[in-house]
């Protein structure tokens, strides 16, 4: 029986929406990739303990676990307590301790499973930042947390020193002094203002080329300290530019969730890996579209990737930093959560129009895992909007 829903447009109108996709296979083991490839998890709210989401939000452990499980079982390593996790808009320092713990201890009962997790200054507001001291001694306890738990670090983009540097060399000096005391490499993160508007002239520059000598140098400066470099901007050319000129050994980990195909697949001489928070929502599909590359296949890699992008625009579309609603709506319609509640009441950040352009273009690109839930739970959905 073909399954039929009503959709509101931009316009205001409801047209007839028939599902057409099919659920894609999940696969008999974890597939070998040829591209590292980090799917940046979500946590999930515990609806049924929350009573301050936007102060103490309750974390749901046990669905935000299985979640990890459902990736690692389709090859992907997790990067863990990103932006997609809600740092720094809904989740704290303190819940993200947490989560790194759990994951961490998670990932040692799973044969194979890996994971990198973020570290940054969310601790330390920007207006309370009184010098690069601070900022370095933030760092130094996330860092020191996640190593002293026996996990590596993704080097998060730092609202603090974004407010209290005055120049590309205070980047370089605190760069410098925290990889000089890491005990593993780490990976580091340039992130766009897009999708956090606190980091707008990161690396002391609002000209992408002078941010980019300044990365570069502080790269070359520590290069026995950086495994690589995951760089959000959006822009395919800017990331090519910064995949161009890494050192020999140093990787370019693509965080482009508009251009991600391409990247990952390269030029024929270079290609990104990949850290993305939009494999959180099309990992079955991700998993499959890279193990066929693997195999050398590019023409299926594309057929089966290439759908995913117009859906992840449109995840991601402006306001960039909003992106997190649509990743746990997916993961609501296909039965990885019982609900569609966020910490920080998150959800709200979008519209019911936001919310039926994802249903439309997930059911296109075979994204729903079970349609008839679903259609169930969008159908849900429209009602709680009067539709």
């Amino acid at each position: 029986m073909s399954l039929v829903l009503n959709l509101p447009a931009a316009d205001g109108t409801l047209s007839a929406y028939r599902l057409s996709g099919e659920p894609t296979a999940r696969p008999d083991a974890p597939p070998s990739f040829s591209r590292i490839a980090y799917a940046a998890a979500h946590v999930v709210s515990d609806p049924r303990r929350d009573s301050a989401p936007w102060g103490a939000p309750a974390i749901d452990w046990d669905a935000t676990m299985a979640f990890r499980h459902h990736l690692w079982s389709l090859g992907f390593k997790i990067a863990e307590a990103m932006d997609t996790a809600q740092r720094g808009m809904g989740l704290d320092w303190a819940g993200a301790q947490e989560l790194i713990r759990r994951s961490l201890a998670e990932a040692r009962s799973v044969p194979g499973a890996d994971l990198a997790c973020g570290a940054g200054t969310d601790q330390l507001a920007p207006e309370n930042t009184r010098s690069l001291a601070d900022v370095i001694a933030a760092y130094e306890t996330q860092i020191g947390f996640v190593e002293a738990e026996g996990g590596r670090a993704v080097m998060m983009a730092s609202r603090a020193l974004a407010s209290a540097a005055k120049s590309p060399d205070d980047y370089r000096a605190v760069y410098g002094e925290i990889l000089r005391q890491t005990r593993n490499k780490v990976v580091l993160h340039w992130l766009g203002d897009m999708f956090d508007p606190q980091l707008a002239g990161y690396w002391g520059s609002h000209d992408f080329e002078h941010a980019l000598e300044t990365v570069l140098a502080i790269i070359d400066d520590n290069r026995d300290k950086v495994e690589g470099i995951k760089i959000s901007l959006l822009d395919n050319t800017r990331e090519i530019a910064l995949r161009n000129r890494l050192p020999e050994g140093v990787l370019c980990f693509t965080g482009d969730d508009f251009n991600y195909a391409e990247l990952i697949e390269g030029d024929g001489a270079r290609y990104s890996h990949a850290l993305l928070g939009i494999f959180d929502a099309v990992a079955p599909q991700a998993s499959k579209a890279l193990a066929l590359l693997a195999k050398g296949e590019t023409t299926a890699f594309r057929a089966v990737i290439e759908p995913t992008v117009p859906l992840s625009r449109k995840i991601f579309e402006a306001p960039t930093q909003y992106y997190k609603a649509g990743v746990v709506f997916l993961a609501w319609l296909n039965g990885h959560q019982s609900h569609f509640t966020m910490p920080a009441g998150m959800q709200s950040a979008r519209g019911i129009v936001h919310y039926a352009d994802i249903f439309r273009l997930a059911d296109q690109a075979d994204v729903l895992d079970r349609p008839d839930l679903a259609a169930h739970r969008m159908k849900s959905l429209l009602q709680l909007y009067g539709l």
